[in-house]
């Protein structure tokens, strides 16, 4: 607690925000929704809501084999290897594809979130933005989907139980279920994960959750605000609460904006200000306001923008 409040009285009060252009350079086809035109599209909304300026800007490092190992087998990340093409695409499932600097790209994404999570645990950030692509909560230990390759987020959380943090709490409110994340921590007492999605809707799955320390919430397609705001109140918090996460990570999927055609979800930019309010106060009540968020869906790129920005805003305390 007194590193939480330290930094909140002035020293190292900055929001990191992690990014590398390698992210952008992954490219699945020119049509194709998970494009590298998003992370321009958040640049672009950040600077225009001068936000740009406040944050703690770092350079995303290459995952290590060794970070990966931590929750990927080292025979499935050199399969990924062998099959990373010298020219063109090569599909892995339908929606999911390789080009030649996709495999770059995926290990600064993974990077990205170990970084991130040595910065707030060192006190060298209040909290962090990963701004990563590949996304990565649908990637599961031995199979890459649903645009996923390494599951960023839970290389993170693995890296900081193997730092001696005791309980890591996830928070999910991308779009689609986090198949990946719920299949490499289902088993896990040390992790509680909490989530919102649309079902059903891909990956068809998340309503019957794997272990008891997985806390689902399916919304209906339709779902509003208060649908999503009710679910967090009264089914996330308490959980959380009583689990005291010691630090927090947010699979941040803005894909349920009423704006995103990829779903039929109608969030806006203040429900993902209000539970990122809700998430602060949680790891700031138990953990030090220890947190680091980590990009997932959104795909609308004028509501992509906007709801980063309200999300990194709330952050970053401006």
């Amino acid at each position: 607690m007194l590193n939480w409040l330290a930094r909140k009285m002035g020293g190292g009060t900055s929001t990191a925000y992690l990014t590398h252009p390698d992210c952008a350079r992954h490219n699945m086809g020119t049509h194709h929704p998970e494009s590298p035109d998003r992370l321009a599209a958040i640049q672009d909304r950040l600077m225009a809501a001068g936000l740009w300026d406040h944050l703690l800007h770092v350079e995303a490092p290459l995952a290590t084999h060794e970070q990966l190992a931590l929750v990927h087998p080292p025979r499935y990340v050199e399969a990924l290897e062998r099959l990373s093409p010298d020219h063109g695409i090569v599909h892995v499932d339908p929606d999911t594809a390789m080009s030649p600097h996709t495999l770059q790209a995926a290990l600064r994404a993974a990077g990205a979130v170990v970084k991130a999570t040595d910065m707030v645990l060192a006190g060298d950030a209040s909290n962090a933005f990963c701004a990563v692509r590949p996304p990565g909560h649908h990637a599961e230990s031995k199979r890459a989907m649903g645009f996923c390759f390494f599951n960023n987020l839970g290389v993170g959380v693995a890296h900081a139980l193997k730092q001696g943090i005791e309980r890591v709490a996830v928070a999910d409110f991308d779009v689609h279920h986090g198949n990946g994340t719920e299949e490499l921590f289902h088993d896990n007492p040390r992790v509680l994960m909490v989530s919102t999605f649309q079902s059903p809707f891909y990956p068809y799955c998340g309503e019957r959750a794997m272990g008891p320390n997985m806390h689902n919430v399916a919304l209906k397609a339709g779902a509003r605000g208060e649908d999503f705001r009710r679910a967090v109140s009264e089914q996330w918090l308490p959980v959380l609460n009583d689990f005291k996460p010691q630090m927090l990570f947010i699979s941040a999927g803005f894909d349920a904006h009423r704006e995103d055609e990829m779903a039929s979800l109608g969030l806006v930019e203040d429900d993902y200000a209000w539970v990122t309010e809700q998430l602060m106060a949680v790891v700031a009540t138990h953990g030090e306001g220890r947190l680091v968020s980590v990009l997932e869906g959104g795909y609308d790129l004028s509501a992509l923008g906007r709801s980063v920005a309200a999300h990194i805003k709330v952050l970053a305390g401006l």
